[in-house]
């Protein structure tokens, strides 16, 4: 599976064509990364000269916060679902469960720089996107950046119980609880940042930096492999569905090198060690909205 997100215009037509002919399937789109026309030129041109067809694809698409009404929701999809030159999601996620104020920018804020929010409740976003089911428009819903609590306050209304959850999910922030919560509840679990997101535009100096931890280099040398395909093994492992991103190559080729290989045990143990719930995307300057994910240890 590759990740669109934080894929510069210009790059990112290329990557997806990289992507496909390495052998990715499963390409994970969003409104709010606004590059879905190249993405969309990328997959129709591999159709178009025969590498895939649709049906081979797994593409996934998501609404985004400032379309959280209902009306609002078939509107984003099928805004995306023009962009992207496509006819039907396979996978159509709610990016977020807060609302932002819909009908202007795509991350809306007032003078002073604050987000604005809306009050739309996720259950009414969900019950279009159930909507957007029985329209042809998309296959299969699901929900990212939820926590346990959100989930079953879902579980308790839906008519389509959701078929994934996306969250962040690596060693520092392992999301076990959240993992077996999805298991019994027969939910696909989805782990983005699965290489602790070394590249994210708001990384602070002192950040902890995954990929250069010891034990993490010592196991990839041990196995003749780079740390990132260790970490995206370990998930593999775990029964998460990983989605690295890059734009590079020679890294698209080689996060798919993973299956050749397996960890041990006592690896997989000393990779668990890391888990310190440390997240990454914390979106800490949104926490005052009341549908924010990621209070306590949620």
């Amino acid at each position: 599976l590759w990740r669109t997100v934080l894929s510069q215009v210009g790059q990112v037509y290329e990557a997806v064509k990289i992507a496909i002919d390495a052998g990715y399937r499963h390409i994970d789109c969003a409104f709010a990364y606004q590059n879905e026309e190249e993405v969309g030129l990328a997959i129709a041109d591999k159709i178009k000269d025969g590498a895939v067809k649709r049906e081979d694809l797994f593409i996934t698409g998501k609404c985004w916060n400032t379309y959280h009404s209902r009306s609002k929701v078939f509107e984003c999809c099928e805004s995306s679902l023009k962009k992207l030159c496509l006819d039907y999601f396979d996978l159509y996620l709610m990016h977020w469960p807060m609302g932002y104020q819909e009908g202007g920018e795509v991350f809306p804020k007032n003078e002073a720089g604050d987000f604005i929010f809306s009050d739309v409740d996720y259950l009414e976003t969900w019950a279009a996107m159930e909507e957007c089911v029985g329209k042809g428009l998309v296959r299969s819903i699901g929900v990212c950046n939820f926590n346990k609590d959100q989930l079953l306050r879902l579980l308790g209304t839906a008519k389509i119980k959701p078929a994934m959850l996306q969250v962040e999910c690596h060693p520092y922030l392992n999301q076990s609880d959240l993992i077996n919560f999805c298991k019994e509840h027969n939910i696909a679990f989805t782990g983005y940042s699965p290489l602790g997101s070394p590249d994210r535009p708001w990384a602070k100096p002192g950040d902890p930096l995954l990929m250069e931890e010891p034990a993490i280099k010592a196991i990839a040398e041990a196995h003749g492999k780079t740390a990132a395909q260790v970490l995206i093994r370990y998930q593999i492992e775990r029964g998460v569905i990983v989605i690295p991103k890059s734009v590079t190559k020679e890294r698209i080729i080689s996060n798919l090198d993973v299956f050749d290989f397996k960890l041990t045990p006592d690896e997989m143990e000393t990779i668990n060690g890391f888990n310190k719930n440390h997240r990454f995307l914390h979106l800490s300057w949104i926490s005052s909205h009341k549908y924010y994910p990621f209070h306590g240890s949620a």
